[in-house]
């Protein structure tokens, strides 16, 4: 590994998830990055908000969080996302469109902070617009490949965002997928993977798109993480759930931290599976984990 590449980055969207107890800072990749930072890695957020007074909460939350930004400001308004909870408190989002997070720029520091990151976590939703898009795309091929590098596609399929041209350029340029039961039949569908089958759709993906992992979770019916030549399995711990908002963000942080920090699949897997189990008892996406967790990863 060379030691000038340290950095694990989310990038993609920030913003305020609007719920029925009031807003909370939002965004998978936010989510990402602030889990893996729980477990003593360098990570960064990578985004944009608006010149705004929600702009300017999102980035004192980040600072008091401890959290690392590289967060350019826009003349776009900050993003929002209305969440409505169903009696299981699984959310539904209503993302507004034409926002800062829609407008991140491709810059020199941007450009440098890729050539030295480790790890990095982006999904469909950050790329809905060209100017994002392209500034994803740009990174992932700036950032280097080689061994214990990880570039992240949670696919996160939201409303009408996304497209097939959008998943495959996704899927070319990661090397780990990370992906639920709904999503891998509409990602089936539109690569033609064994869409009755969800095991063989599932290695099918792995060998098509080259991947080091494809993680497959299935709400309480458990969670799957598959390689070349390996399959882990790990049921869904039964926990009294507070909200399901940022679980899945939570599972994808502790999973990758504890891969750099050396452990094994398994390992990593069963780490993930209880850290989303954990926060699923908390409300908003950002809880404090506590130390019995973070443990676990060193």
């Amino acid at each position: 590994m060379d030691t000038e590449r340290k950095y694990i980055v989310g990038i993609g969207e920030a913003l305020w998830d609007v719920l029925p107890e009031g807003k909370k800072i939002g965004g998978a990749p936010a989510n990402f990055a602030y889990h893996v930072s729980q477990f003593g890695l360098d990570s960064i957020v990578v985004s944009a908000v608006g010149n705004d007074a929600l702009g300017d909460e999102i980035l004192e939350n980040f600072r008091g969080k401890g959290l690392h930004t590289l967060i350019a400001r826009t003349d776009h308004p900050t993003g929002t996302v209305q969440v409505t909870l169903d009696g299981a408190g699984v959310p539904r989002y209503e993302i507004r469109e034409n926002v800062a997070w829609d407008n991140i720029p491709f810059t020199p520091e941007l450009e440098k902070l890729a050539r030295e990151t480790r790890a990095v976590c982006f999904g469909s939703l950050a790329q809905r617009s060209p100017v994002s898009k392209e500034t994803i795309q740009r990174f992932l091929d700036t950032m280097p490949d080689g061994e214990g590098t990880y570039k992240i596609f949670d696919i996160n399929l939201r409303q009408d965002f996304y497209s097939a041209e959008t998943a495959k350029a996704s899927l070319d340029r990661c090397n780990i997928l990370k992906i639920n039961d709904e999503e891998l039949v509409i990602v089936s569908r539109m690569f033609g993977l064994p869409a009755a089958d969800m095991k063989e759709a599932c290695r099918s993906a792995v060998r098509e798109f080259g991947l080091k992992m494809l993680i497959l979770t299935c709400g309480t019916r458990g969670s799957h993480v598959f390689t070349p030549g390996s399959e882990s399995f790990e049921e869904t711990p039964k926990v009294e759930v507070a909200d399901t908002v940022g679980a899945g963000d939570s599972f994808t942080g502790a999973f990758i931290a504890a891969l750099l920090n050396g452990k094994d699949v398994r390992e990593a897997h069963r780490l993930a599976v209880d850290v989303s189990a954990f926060v699923c008892t908390m409300d908003g996406a950002m809880p404090a984990l506590p130390e019995g967790l973070l443990r676990r990863a060193r």
